[in-house]
């Protein structure tokens, strides 16, 4: 191993070790629930991931805390940490086989799938990324510690398991800085960055917790609100249910659950100036006003397609799915009502990947490219053509997002979401093209195709049918690379890469 990459053991290891205390703090939900079978298959999970991550300490070396670094911590860290995260599905499932009189019913074909390790790993990638495609055919068989273990992922990875790490395990110096920008992150709410994420995390705690009452109130089970307030807040989508929101069939929890989601899709500093009562700083947030305009002009457009197309008998009908999945696309949660496979038309489809590929604000728990980059590519392209009606002297100013930007930081910006950008389409398209030839065109079509690509690379999780434990592994390993690298924004996980090929040299 060269000594670049040695230098990115001690912080993997503390990232580990946040990962298995984890997996002790989830032995809790197996006694409640009374699952002894599950508890060996924690115990197991978090020694050998514990073990992983005391010998990355112990044999890694320290070294400078520059972006590199940073980006290959949080590309390798994530794929790491979903590998080791699927341990608990593959032991426990074999606990449970091992064990008939302590599981009892719980031993189903659902949990025998995760006796393959490759549905173990992509349910761990999809619950840390917080995209929510499952290998899970019927989620409510499952052991109550599998479905904890589900949520708890996506709980943890919708703020980052770097920002996790952070809160827990601050790295002295400016180090945390450097991490916890290259999990996808810039603003601050305090100058010390361990308070940053130390304050996230109270925010995203206290907010899940009146998810949790307002999901009760409106008549869902105590152990589902709890679960659905994590998967909702966190924009991650997995559900404890057989037919994710769509089993209730209560249009009451759908409405309650797209505030959760609204909730999720704004960034995290915005939510403290709203706790602090600075109401007016709110509004003047530019990505809190285009989450607005964004999420109603999308909504409005999917609702008329259902009424052009005539999907449902009645208008209210249209207003109901129309407006809960498209928030459900655009905030990247994945709660899932409608039948979008065999139902919905083409355009329906494509207007609902083109929300996935977007998300909503940088700086909280969604996927895509975000809406901030989109606002500077746009006003970027309006200031190029206005440029011509100015005389090469003229002094023009460049504002976005309350900031007025030098010359050469509107060069770094629009560099920065062109590249974005472009990454995004790139990948999203070598997806869609390694999908179509892994797949029967006869069952699913292009849109279906192009659905499921972007549901995974915007760490969303609905899906038109495709994921399931039948794929082909060599589609899982495709869907997965894509939510990896959704999630960290493309670069740090190219970064990583070149890395590896080059053995770490510059």
């Amino acid at each position: 191993m060269s000594s670049s990459l040695r230098t990115l053991l001690p912080d993997i290891g503390r990232i580990l070790q946040a990962l298995a205390g984890m997996m002790v703090l989830s032995i809790v939900v197996g006694l409640l629930w009374g699952e002894l079978f599950a508890i060996p298959g924690l115990l197991i999970s978090a020694a050998i991931t514990y073990a992983l991550g005391y010998l990355s300490l112990r044999y890694g070396t320290r070294g400078s805390v520059d972006k590199l670094h940073g980006m290959m911590v949080a590309a390798l860290g994530w794929l790491l940490v979903a590998i080791l995260g699927s341990l608990p599905f593959l032991t426990i499932s074999w606990t449970a086989a091992l064990a008939p009189g302590w599981a009892g019913a719980f031993d189903t074909p659902t949990l025998a799938a995760f006796r393959h390790p490759l549905n173990g790993v992509f349910e761990s990638m999809s619950g840390f990324t917080g995209t929510g495609l499952t290998m899970s055919v019927h989620e409510n068989t499952l052991p109550r510690t599998i479905q904890w273990w589900r949520s708890f992922t996506e709980w943890v990875g919708g703020v980052g398991v770097i920002v996790l790490t952070t809160a827990i395990l601050a790295r002295p110096g400016s180090g945390s800085l450097t991490l916890y920008e290259s999990e996808a992150r810039s603003d601050k709410i305090h100058p010390s960055i361990v308070s940053t994420v130390r304050t996230i995390w109270w925010i995203f705690l206290v907010f899940t917790l009146v998810a949790t009452l307002l999901l009760w109130l409106v008549g869902m089970p105590i152990w589902d609100a709890i679960n659905h307030a994590m998967t909702g807040l966190s924009t991650g989508g997995f559900s404890v249910t057989d037919n994710s929101l769509a089993s209730y069939q209560e249009p009451l929890i759908e409405f309650a659950m797209i505030p959760i989601m609204i909730a999720g899709s704004i960034a995290f500093p915005i939510h403290y100036l709203l706790l602090s009562g600075d109401g007016r700083s709110v509004a003047r947030d530019l990505q809190t006003r285009w989450v607005a305009i964004y999420f109603s002009a999308g909504s409005i457009f999917l609702i008329g397609l259902l009424l052009h197309f005539n999907t449902y008998g009645t208008s209210l009908q249209s207003l109901r799915y129309g407006l809960f999945q498209f928030i459900s696309a655009a905030s990247c949660t994945g709660f899932q009502t409608a039948d979008i496979g065999g139902q919905w038309s083409v355009l329906s489809q494509l207007t609902l990947s083109a929300g996935m590929f977007i998300g909503a604000a940088a700086g909280s728990t969604v996927g895509g490219i975000k809406l901030i980059r989109l606002l500077t590519l746009a006003k970027g392209m309006i200031r190029r053509i206005s440029d011509v009606f100015y005389p090469e002297s003229a002094i023009r100013r460049f504002e976005i997002d309350g900031r007025t930007l030098t010359d050469t930081e509107v060069s770094k910006e629009l560099e920065e979401a062109s590249i974005i950008a472009l990454l995004g389409i790139v990948l999203l398209v070598v997806g869609i093209t390694g999908l179509l030839l892994l797949v029967s065109s006869d069952v699913y079509t292009l849109e279906n195709v192009v659905f499921e690509v972007a549901s995974a690379q915007g760490n969303v999780g609905l899906s038109t049918g495709i994921t399931g434990p039948a794929m082909p592994s060599a589609a899982k390993f495709l869907l997965m690379f894509n939510m990896w690298v959704g999630r960290l924004e493309f670069i740090p996980v190219l970064v990583l890469l070149r890395a590896l090929v080059y053995g770490g040299s510059r």
